[in-house]
């Protein structure tokens, strides 16, 4: 049942009313993934009153939102993607009160918050599939889902061959009420997410509610999953071939990035247009270019995209400059701020990603890579724990794994968990601060080597990667050129080194070309150059320089020019 709060709040006033307008554009925003953040009643799970707790980490963090994923009423067929009620908190993470403490006590901080919404499909409890499923065929809400007879001479084939990302058909039979074989249903993830039919004006006018009654709360955006999915091809026309997974991204398919998605997003921006303090509206879309994904971003759109062409890029220097190109030169024509994003929760931690000889050498260009994010124009994103330089966790006992792709094959490989696993806040022994002294074990094992990787051991630490951190944002927010305009200017350096200088725009138009220059080596060799200035921050020691400089290797600093 929906909850409801006694004195619900009036959600239009801005978090900090005398900022400039489109904070946004240059916004470092974190990403809490609730059950892993902190454990606020010590049942092993995090919840949303441990998030409110750690807020004011994340302030001297130095973030200016925090994104927050999944916390509505849910089964967790799919981790909370799978929502039954989009107006009420699965209890296993609270109630609507501790939601709005959360966006309050975020707001006193200076913190926006971005709660993560999920339009393309539902859980199969939810109340509309529920009585679809109860009314039988010909039920006026099955046409609310994407509800099909089958093939074949009983209707005993799925409708079409299209996959399940999680593996197997993306069809599901029903039985009808008097027992019989029934109708199928899409899901393009699990069978308990069914996906709406966003043709049907029902589900448009449910969602532009769900987004009023989360503003009038005090959100301040939405991070949209599945953003490209919400509209299918007419017809559902087959694939012709399996294996779709391995074009995930890569081409056009029927049943993601089409072009009928845009009237939705003009029609959210509307919404978000009625409230004051720049509410924004952010895309999960996967799609096969950087120019498809600017679509999402057209004035009157959406405001944010994932860039997910950048976090799929490798640790190489040519291949990182032609990934900032492309995506700078395809937000340029949309007057849209990049994103800057290399981890999240459903992908493997980048300080793993790109080890390619040892742990060290991962946590070295993690550190190298971060400071590289947090020197580009535009929004950046830090997925929790990447600031503490947590690799993805590779050794899960299968008895604990719940993502649901691992119990599937032909799915995703099913190893989401391991970039999932709960943050260590203190102490020696887990689950290291992760819920009360009283509490038990985090839902996810913590691995013993996390002692020295918590936020307790490593604050104070000059060397520590959460300094490291700590130090970049604040410069970040302290320096005109880090964050602003929509253009680098590169600068000739040897082969497998970036250097940069950052080129603002200040008010009235007039080009600035700021005193700040980065310089990133993604060779395993050390790299020597002429000293571009003073340097204000390195990923690793960095000698003194004098005429010339020495670069280690997979490093990046940040100089004074």
């Amino acid at each position: 049942m929906t909850q409801h709060l006694a004195a619900p709040t009036s959600g239009t006033e801005s978090v900090n009313p005398g900022e400039r307008p489109e904070w946004w554009r240059e916004a470092v925003i974190y990403q809490v993934y609730p059950r892993s953040f902190a454990d606020g009643n010590g049942d092993g799970m995090g919840d949303l009153e441990g998030v409110r707790r750690r807020l004011p980490y994340l302030k001297a963090l130095g973030v200016d939102a925090v994104w927050l994923s999944p916390f509505y009423a849910s089964p967790q067929a799919d981790a909370g993607y799978d929502v039954a009620d989009y107006r009420a908190i699965d209890a296993m993470f609270g109630t609507l009160h501790d939601a709005d403490a959360v966006i309050r006590d975020a707001h006193a901080l200076g913190l926006r918050i971005i709660v993560d919404l999920v339009p393309n499909h539902c859980s199969d409890r939810h109340d509309w599939f529920q009585r679809a499923l109860a009314e039988g065929p010909g039920s006026p809400l099955r046409e609310r889902f994407h509800f099909r007879t089958g093939q074949g001479h009983e209707g005993e084939l799925p409708p079409n061959d299209w996959e399940s990302i999680f593996g197997g058909p993306a069809w599901t039979r029903t039985k009808n009420p008097d027992g019989t074989h029934g109708d199928w249903y899409l899901h393009l993830f699990a069978p308990e997410q069914p996906d709406f039919n966003w043709e049907h004006p029902a589900v448009q006018d449910e969602f532009r509610s769900i987004l009023r009654f989360w503003l009038d709360m005090g959100t301040d955006g939405f991070r949209i999953d599945v953003a490209h999915g919400l509209v299918k091809a007419a017809g559902l026309p087959d694939m012709g071939h399996a294996g779709q997974l391995r074009l995930l991204g890569n081409q056009a398919l029927p049943f993601f990035d089409q072009d009928g998605v845009h009237e939705i997003y003009r029609s959210w921006r509307k919404v978000l247009d009625e409230y004051a303090g720049d509410r924004i509206g952010v895309a999960e879309a996967w799609t096969p270019s950087a120019e498809r994904t600017a679509l999402y971003l057209r004035p009157d759109e959406l405001h944010q995209a994932f860039n997910f062409h950048y976090l799929g890029t490798g640790w190489n220097a040519a291949a990182l400059r032609e990934a900032i190109d492309a995506s700078l030169d395809a937000m340029r024509p949309v007057a849209a701020p990049s994103t800057w994003v290399l981890s999240n929760h459903d992908v493997v931690r980048h300080a793993t990603r790109f080890a390619d000889e040892s742990a060290e050498q991962g946590l070295r260009r993690a550190r190298a890579a971060a400071l590289l994010m947090l020197a580009l124009p535009g929004s950046a994103y830090v997925y929790q724990g990447e600031e503490l330089g947590l690799p993805e966790v590779t050794d899960l006992p299968d008895e604990v794994r719940q993502d649901p792709s691992f119990f599937k094959e032909n799915g995703q490989d099913g190893l989401r968990d391991g970039c999932r696993v709960p943050l260590p806040w203190s102490g020696t022994e887990a689950p290291y601060g992760f819920g009360p002294a009283a509490g038990g074990p985090s839902w996810l094992p913590q691995p013993a080597s996390w002692a020295e990787l918590s936020v307790e051991a490593q604050t104070g630490d000059p060397d520590s990667t959460l300094e490291l951190y700590r130090a970049a944002l604040a410069l970040r927010r302290e320096h005109p050129a880090l964050g602003a305009g929509d253009a680098v200017e590169w600068l000739d350096a040897p082969e497998g080194v970036l250097a940069f200088q950052r080129t603002a725009r200040v008010d009235g138009g007039a080009a600035w070309h700021g005193d700040f220059l980065c310089t990133v080596n993604t060779t395993s060799e050390p790299v020597r150059l002429p000293a571009p200035g003073r340097p204000l921050l390195a990923s690793v020691p960095l000698a003194a320089p004098g005429d010339e400089t020495e670069l280690p290797a997979d490093s990046a600093v940040w100089w004074a020019t």
